[in-house]
């Protein structure tokens, strides 16, 4: 097939069907001086796909600006994606895309500044491979989509090269860090491969990396070290590592280096997702509605069971909590996880007219399974408490409450207990940096489970995400003390945050994510997955106290 063939919107006559432009997506004719002050914004930046047909064949290698690279996706399926995040907004005037011999017939080019709600800006109806070249475009916007709606060839869709033209809003900082170098694998066990790299260089600074395997983003790391868990025995692995600085520029991609996990078993392993502070009273056909997006990552983590801490959904402003407001909304999103949910309740669960009376009609017996607020259950070799925090927790102030019944149950729980890692969540933490600050009441369960060694705590209430390194009762660093979590990024509007604790391992405000949580018999391990489905935050691998 030949690549010399050119599209142009603006110069190349075409059939009328074979494109459809928004009147909104064509700018006026530009002078000379504008088109010469366009400049190429995709090169080198950070690229998520849909599929890949191969590891090899990874999304960035169609904005490294080599024509012997390519990304392609999955052999025999449409409606496939490729975007890119041009580092800020600007305006796109053209884009250009070199086709291998798996091309789009119909296809979609459309832009986005949240990387969620997408508009489109050209859309081709007779695509005929080679070189398009799509002029006189006006959007707006800091991620580009290519979306193939229909393959010319009964393989996937291949680019050799995605360019983006236009004008950024900023004329800041514009230069990406140069590429990490000298990656390597260090101590590769069967579930686990240690990498480190030699640091990039920028401009300005370097903010942190991006580790990418099998060509998708899976953390970031601000040292150049990242041991990555959770891997399944005997298995080959592709990783490479980009740079980013401060201004959101990133670098290419490091040269890539395969491991070979060891073989071994990988154990009794499971994936649960969690979150706090859902569902507020709105649905998906709103951009500014989160737990539908929150949703989606859950979808994606496809994990064991789901873990909600608190406040699963909100009340109208002067109004209670109703049944119908759990299915007109948290129903319609999360509501799709209800089987495999274990949730419990937090303060503005309370606010109906008869306390909990809304939770308890819409979970039932998932709630309430020895029929109080509380309970407990097992997977793997992990026992898990589900508590209601209200009973020690003065909404008001934060104070303490004395709820004896659910505290002899607790104690009770914990002596019968024969597994050997243990987790609790409730809604209101003990230590936190957000707007409510440390719970006191919550001091009384925090002292007991420091006291019987439990591993991780989970908790909602302040809308953040604040993980801690392990405290003992007083708040004092100890690796024999719990790990707490904050997650109250479920989709609930974000509270300010304050300084963080001496103990605070990673503090996030203005962030909505899912926990990823991996457990094994033996260890736990903590992911914030963001909307976007990069990962935000990596804990160490913990190993169970018992």
């Amino acid at each position: 097939m030949s690549s010399s063939r050119v599209r142009s919107l603006a110069r190349f006559a075409l059939p009328a069907a074979a494109v459809v432009l928004l009147p909104a997506a064509v700018s006026p004719a530009r002078d000379a001086s504008a088109a010469a002050a366009d400049v190429l914004l995709s090169q080198g930046k950070p690229v998520s796909t849909s599929t890949l047909e191969a590891s090899t064949l990874s999304g960035e290698n169609a904005v490294d600006g080599n024509l012997k690279t390519r990304w392609a996706s999955a052999v025999s399926a449409d409606a496939q994606w490729l975007r890119v995040d041009l580092g800020q907004a600007a305006t796109v005037h053209r884009v250009k895309l070199n086709w291998e011999a798996a091309y789009a017939k119909k296809y979609r080019i459309e832009i986005s500044d949240d990387g969620e709600n997408f508009k489109p800006i050209a859309t081709i109806t007779n695509g005929d491979g080679g070189t398009d070249d799509l002029t006189g475009l006006s959007g707006h916007g800091r991620f580009l989509r290519f979306v193939g709606t229909e393959r010319a060839t009964k393989y996937g869709y291949s680019l050799w090269e995605l360019q983006a033209y236009g004008t950024p809003d900023s004329s800041g900082d514009t230069q990406p860090p140069t590429a990490p170098s000298n990656l390597a694998a260090g101590e590769i066990g069967a579930n686990s491969v240690a990498l480190t790299w030699a640091a990039a260089t920028d401009n300005v600074g370097v903010s942190g990396y991006e580790v990418l395997r099998d060509g998708k983003s899976i953390a970031t790391s601000t040292s150049t070290s990242y041991t990555d868990n959770g891997l399944s025995p005997d298995t080959d692995y592709t990783y490479t590592v980009r740079a980013k600085d401060a201004a959101g520029n990133a670098s290419p991609v490091s040269a890539a280096v395969k491991v070979h996990t060891k073989p071994g078993t990988a154990g009794n392993t499971f994936v649960l997702a969690a979150a706090g502070d859902i569902a507020e009273q709105c649905t998906a056909s709103s951009s500014s509605c989160m737990h539908p997006k929150t949703a989606k990552l859950v979808q994606q983590i496809n994990p064991a069971a789901v873990i909600t801490m608190g406040d699963n959904q909100y009340d109208a402003e002067n109004d209670s909590l109703t049944l119908q407001n759990f299915k007109d909304y948290y129903d319609k999103t999360w509501g799709k996880f209800k089987s495999i949910t274990h949730p419990v309740p937090g303060n503005h669960e309370t606010y109906d007219d008869t306390p909990f009376q809304a939770y308890e009609q819409y979970f039932g017996k998932i709630a309430t399974p020895n029929g109080k607020r509380y309970y407990s259950w097992e997977m793997g070799n992990w026992h898990f408490i589900a508590l209601d925090s209200n009973g020690f927790v003065d909404d008001k102030d934060g104070g303490e409450l004395k709820d004896t019944d659910q505290m002899n149950w607790i104690k009770q729980d914990l002596a019968k207990n024969t597994k050997g890692c243990v987790a609790a969540y409730y809604h209101h933490p003990r230590w936190s940096s957000g707007d409510h600050g440390d719970q006191r009441g919550s001091k009384q369960l925090w002292d007991l489970f420091a006291q019987n060694k439990v591993d991780l705590i989970l908790n909602g209430h302040d809308h953040h995400y604040e993980r801690f390194v392990p405290q003992d009762a007083n708040g004092k660093a100890d690796p024999a003390g719990p790990v707490e979590i904050v997650g109250g990024m479920g989709g609930a509007n974000p509270y300010p945050v304050h300084a963080a604790h001496p103990t605070t391992a990673k503090l996030l405000k203005d962030t909505f994510g899912v926990l990823k949580l991996t457990m094994t018999d033996t260890t736990f391990s903590e992911q914030l997955i963001g909307l976007d489905g990069t990962v935000l935050d990596s804990s160490p691998t913990y190993t169970c106290h018992n």
